[in-house]
């Protein structure tokens, strides 16, 4: 359990937190939310002790262990089999098979177990790391954006591993799908103070949304109340018979609380442009063929063609060939074999994370956007500077002080200035918060032209995805078809039964069971397990429903409070404040209940998936 009480913290003129706090009690996991530049990294480092804040407390039990990805790579041993070792608890220091599952999980290979941890690209080093994390078994477990570096097989087995979880996370991420299946409560950072709510981020950010509305309401109900107030002493602050009516109005103006209109959230708000366009297709690759290393090809003989209005998504493992597919594409780099013919009238733009060194550190963002297209003016390059969240002075920042989200933020700007028909974009929501990548789904799917987008992101292949390329079993297909028809039809090969399981002790089993007696064991095991989780499901839904119903009617008495006390009707008052407590305590209670049935869910379903973990 972690408590934090009374947080502040601040940079400079920028205030992150005020006289905030949240707990994190046993085995629960919580998704941070909040968006860029709010706070999450910094709440992490103090929860971890490398940053302090200006006031406030963190208790942590005794002997409590925390684990911390470590931007920093420093390791000591010769494989990354004996550097996730290092890792294991001390009575565990020679179970390598955990270690080897670990980081097959996360991507390596069986013959990657022995080589120098030097020998891999940056993205594996500080998946090395978080390996490392994964291995040791915190009691908390600190996760600041772990899909980063994972493709969309390492997301998915990661995603299984930490619904698993049987201690404490906090996880920070943009992929929104990949929170909600993980996460048993929702942290948010929201206007400099902290808010927990048991549920998703949809759940969250609808009760922020209700909290706001009903704020609003309040405050401009007081207003008209202070102004009626106030016109009312003006006008009979002379009247001798009124003096003591006036009196109890100056005595109640003076205890109203100002409520401070609310400062509207600022979002990424854009679209991308469209050409005209009359043409059946506008781009085709022929019979493609590509490779680094003649002897390993990344691509062999592909073809496609996008029509005007695809969406056409581009999955796969990491280092296998998606972005080299994408720059081939885009015609930065020529093919080995084939070809990539453009129909006459089509105009493409191109989107990849290593493209913000194409951009001039000596220039302004807006100065950026304008020389990006010239038929752009100043106001319309302010405009899109607008769009982008460069604001103002903002707009006038030199390239070389921005952050790298800030630069991938500009290269999308300067998309936005010439009308395409045809958009290539390499993971464009890496350094996008949840509530830009919200924008960027639906500038995506309102832009009306074809779309051949690289994203390990499950809800976004979910949403728009209409034809799949799909970089898999050492080579690459096409896909026709969703991509839930590609999960019920095809799936992933990692996820596919295994013939040879590993008992509590790591030692492999004798006997190799068929896929046929695996299936049957798998089914026992999941009929067991719903027969047991049932009930449980069923008192978890009840509590839910029950706790929404007296939150609803906690709204109507505390609306109804308002208008009593606007008509000082003091026995109404007195019933509804009787009303309001009763309906508070059984919320209260309620809560209880419900914690108590998650938890005991949560340990019965970690039994059940350790078992079916087993099989394979």
């Amino acid at each position: 359990m972690i408590s934090i009480e009374n947080l502040s913290k601040q940079f400079g003129p920028q205030e992150l937190f005020t006289n905030t706090g949240f707990r994190i009690n046993a085995r629960e996991r919580a998704g941070l939310v909040g968006r860029n530049g709010h706070g999450k990294t910094t709440l992490m480092r103090i929860i971890v002790g490398k940053e302090q804040p200006d006031t406030g407390t963190l208790t942590l039990p005794k002997q409590y262990r925390i684990g911390y990805v470590r931007q920093h790579l420093n390791f000591t041993e010769d494989t990354i089999l004996k550097e996730g070792m290092k890792s294991l608890p001390e009575t565990e220091k020679d179970h390598h098979w955990k270690v080897e599952k670990i980081l097959a999980g996360l991507g390596y290979s069986q013959s990657d177990m022995n080589r120098h941890p030097s020998e891999f690209s940056g993205g594996y080093q500080v998946r090395l790391n978080l390996a490392g994390v994964l291995i040791s078994e915190p009691d908390l477990l600190l996760l600041d954006e772990p899909t980063n570096y994972l493709d969309i097989t390492s997301i998915r087995w990661i995603e299984r591993f930490l619904v698993n979880w049987p201690r404490e996370l906090i996880l920070i991420t943009h992929d929104r799908g990949f929170m909600d299946k993980v996460v048993t409560h929702v942290v948010g950072i929201h206007r400099r103070k902290t808010r927990k709510i048991a549920g998703n981020t949809e759940k969250f950010y609808t009760q922020i949304a209700q909290d706001e509305e009903i704020y609003e309401k309040t405050r401009l109900n007081d207003e008209r109340r202070k102004k009626e107030i106030e016109l009312f002493i003006t006008r009979f602050r002379a009247k001798a018979r009124l003096a003591n009516m006036v009196q109890s109005r100056v005595k109640t103006l003076s205890k109203m609380e100002k409520k401070d209109k609310l400062e509207m959230a600022k979002n990424l708000d854009f679209s991308f442009k469209t050409r005209e366009f009359k043409g059946k297709w506008t781009i085709a690759a022929k019979n493609l063929s590509f490779g680094y290393d003649p002897a390993k090809p990344l691509i062999q003989h592909l073809d496609i063609i996008a029509n005007p209005n695809d969406r056409v998504c581009v999955i796969g493992k990491n280092g296998k060939g998606k972005t080299t597919l994408l720059k081939i594409l885009a015609d930065v780099l020529k093919p080995d074999e084939g070809s990539v013919d453009e129909h006459p009238a089509m105009k493409k733009g191109f989107f990849e994370q290593t493209n913000i060194k194409t951009l001039v550190d000596t220039r302004t963002v807006v100065e950026e956007i304008l020389y990006s297209h010239e038929k752009v003016d100043l106001q319309a390059a302010r405009n899109i500077c607008g769009a982008m969240m460069f604001t103002g002075d903002a707009a006038d920042k030199k390239i070389e002080v921005l952050s790298g989200g800030e630069k991938s933020r500009v290269m999308l700007g300067k998309l936005l200035v010439t009308p395409l028909n045809l958009l290539l974009l390499d993971e464009p929501t890496n350094h996008l918060d949840m509530e830009s990548c919200d924008s960027m789904l639906a500038a995506i799917d309102n832009f009306d032209g074809a779309v051949i987008m690289v994203t390990h992101n499950e809800m976004f292949l979910h949403a728009i995805a209409t034809r799949l390329i799909v970089f898999d079993r050492n080579r690459v297909e096409v896909f026709e078809g969703s991509y839930a028809d590609f999960l019920e039809k095809r799936g992933w090969d990692e996820e596919a039964p295994v013939k040879e399981t590993q008992n509590d002790s790591g030692a492999s089993n004798d006997s190799k069971m068929t896929k046929k007696e695996l299936r049957r064991l798998r089914s026992e095991i999941i009929n067991e397990r719903s027969k047991k989780l049932k009930p449980l499901e069923i008192k978890i839904k009840k509590c839910e429903n029950k706790i929404d119903g007296h939150e609803n009617e906690l709204q109507t008495l505390n609306q109804a409070m308002q208008e009593a006390s606007e008509q000082q009707d003091g026995k109404k008052i007195a019933s509804l404040a009787q009303s309001i407590h009763t309906c508070e305590a059984a919320i209260e209670e309620l809560f209880e209940s419900l914690e108590e049935y998650t938890e005991e869910y949560d340990g019965k379903n970690v039994d059940y998936e350790k078992r079916l973990k087993e099989l394979g």
